[in-house]
């Protein structure tokens, strides 16, 4: 039996009526690391102005008021969402439970915002009783191989780890850069013990619900949900295993030869959900 194309689709409207809310991810929808994408702001604003709720899902390893700064500085404007919810934020609920113990964190200085106001002890590997890991700590040239060595210590010692960010890869400007979800990968298939937080894992979804009936004020429907990303493994998984609806935005991270029927039949062959529909980028 032939299987169902996917819709490709150039415009998002057609799926506006019967939506009250949409989950949008972040990086790769809204912007590409470098610059925002103008037609998925103006689609957003659109869509609020009908009276839709938007929130923006991230894996970003930081809570979402620090991302806010960011979003302003690469072009997105506050009026083309309602609100947003992080990994960095499900992380946070996580690492107070560790409070007072010695942890170890791997990825940037720009993540330190996950253990502000928290009791924690930033410890050397030797000594931690639990990794945070946000990313590597220079993704511009770094690679999962080389924390093999810092790995191989933790492990032996039976470290967890909490992975801030599930993502193993984003599109930067054009290029592809590994995230915390690809070492955590390499962590977990020797054998350790890793958390996660964020996407494709329900805890921030069930955040993001919760935020979204509270903007509408009443309880609101997942058939009335659209969740919108370009992460197979991470938004359309996740939006699968939380009851939702979603839409396929073609970034780079899964399709580099266009957005083809061909392309979508192969990216979603054997795989217990697809989406409703397929955009190149979103847009109203």
């Amino acid at each position: 039996m032939t299987a169902t194309p996917i819709p490709i689709l150039a415009s998002i409207a057609g799926l506006a009526p019967g939506c009250e809310a949409w989950l949008v991810d972040i990086w790769g929808v809204m912007h590409n690391g470098t610059r925002a994408f103008e037609a998925a702001c103006a689609a957003c604003r659109t869509f609020r102005s009908q009276g839709g709720v938007v929130l923006l899902i991230s894996n970003a390893p930081r809570p979402f008021s620090a991302v806010i700064p960011a979003l302003s500085a690469l072009g997105v404007p506050t009026d083309a969402y309602d609100a947003g919810v992080t990994s960095g934020d499900v992380t946070r609920s996580i690492i107070e439970q560790w409070q007072g113990r010695p942890l170890l964190h791997v990825g940037p200085e720009r993540d330190k915002g996950l253990f502000e106001g928290f009791d924690v002890q930033i410890a050397a590997p030797e000594s931690a009783e639990v990794v945070v890991c946000s990313g590597l700590y220079d993704d511009t040239k770094e690679t999962p191989a080389d924390y093999a060595g810092l790995f191989a210590g933790l492990l032996a010692r039976g470290v967890p780890m909490i992975c801030a960010n599930p993502d193993m890869l984003v599109e930067r400007g054009g290029h592809l850069v590994y995230c915390a979800g690809a070492l955590a990968a390499e962590y977990e298939a020797k054998g350790g013990q890793v958390i996660y937080a964020g996407k494709p894992h329900l805890p921030i979804y069930d955040r993001a619900l919760a935020m979204i009936e509270a903007h509408r004020g009443q309880p609101v429907a997942k058939r009335a949900v659209l969740a919108i990303g370009d992460g197979v493994n991470t938004d359309l998984l996740g939006a699968h295993g939380a009851g939702l609806r979603s839409v396929f935005i073609a970034s780079g991270v899964h399709v580099t030869d266009g957005l083809t029927e061909a392309a979508l039949l192969d990216l979603f062959a054997g795989r217990p959900f697809k989406p409703v529909a397929a955009l190149a980028a979103l847009a109203w």
